[in-house]
């Protein structure tokens, strides 16, 4: 038998979630149950007939400023941050029950879940997880915009953003084989400037954002601060990237690296990684696996001084 880290996972016991929708500002409950091994990821929407979306990328539906599911016409939005939490604390099995079409954005991090998980209990099922480890390089560039994701043991990410002031560039590395999401990745919230909200809003965006969903970034920094971690951006687009990539089906094995990406070239790179059957294999871990390398997270806020030591 594998070691209980190689095992599928689902949720102990049901759990409910209750707020509005971060773009459509529509109030939803959603409720999250236990599944049978090798279930995956499925949303059902009980407002519409128990209609059922799983979450892999065939499902992807246009994607902008958040990751949406469509299948039939039927629309799941905003997936990212509950998939994040549910692939970063190696949850496989899951049904996710919502009553409209967007999940809440609850304080705008993956914390709430991850806490829930963590007080329900993670319960092991008895069918060896399956990874889909990346055998070569596959790439998606646009402009000075980039990701990619490459061989390699464990499940690491380095990720880069350039924004305006006050944010500058962040970097971080992480590598979630070491159990580092719940620590480092989690608590880190969507962002968005002051300058924007009302051009967004006219596009019929955010219009369920708030102080106490979203960092609200004016000319001189956060204007709801303090901040979570100095480098809080970056980790939210890795928290972002982590969720987008759980449309892969499977929890990657591999080197994930991205520059300037966003929802759109995430899950491109899920799109084009699927359709090269050459570039991966599903595989299970061995049982006598070298130990994985040490988890790192390392973030710098270049030209930002405001925002560090939060």
């Amino acid at each position: 038998m594998a070691p209980s880290a190689h095992l599928e996972q689902t949720i102990a016991e049901p759990l409910e979630f209750t707020g509005v929708g971060l773009h459509s500002g529509a109030p939803v409950t959603m409720r999250l149950l236990p599944a049978p091994a090798g279930s995956g990821i499925v949303f059902r929407r009980t407002d519409l007939d128990n209609f059922e979306i799983p979450a892999i990328g065939r499902n992807v539906a246009k994607v902008s400023y958040a990751t949406s599911l469509m299948r039939q016409s039927v629309l799941i939005s905003t997936t990212e941050h509950l998939l994040s939490a549910l692939i970063g604390m190696g949850v496989d099995n899951a049904i996710v029950e919502l009553d409209n079409l967007e999940l809440p954005i609850l304080d705008g991090s993956a914390l709430p879940y991850v806490e829930a998980f963590l007080r329900v209990g993670i319960r092991t099922q008895r069918r060896r997880r399956e990874y889909l480890r990346v055998l070569r390089p596959v790439e998606v560039r646009e402009g000075n915009k980039f990701i990619g994701v490459y061989p390699g043991s464990g499940y690491r990410i380095e990720y880069t953003i350039d924004f305006p002031a006050p944010i500058g560039q962040q970097r971080a590395s992480v590598d979630l084989a070491a159990e580092t999401y719940g620590t480092f990745i989690a608590a880190a919230r969507t962002f968005g400037y002051k300058a924007d909200e009302q051009r967004l809003r006219d596009m019929g965006l955010i219009r369920g954002a708030s102080p106490e969903n979203a960092i609200v970034l004016g000319s001189k920094g956060p204007e709801n601060g303090p901040l979570r971690f100095s480098d809080e951006y970056v980790r939210h687009k890795v928290l972002d990237l982590i969720g987008d990539l759980a449309l892969a089906g499977r929890r990657i094995e591999g080197h994930v690296v991205a520059e300037r990406a966003g929802h759109a070239m995430h899950t491109a790179l899920v799109s084009r990684l699927l359709k090269d059957r050459s570039a991966w294999e599903l595989a299970h871990v061995p049982v006598t696996a070298a130990p994985a390398e040490a988890a790192s997270l390392r973030g710098t806020a270049i030209g930002s001084p405001a925002l560090l030591g939060a």
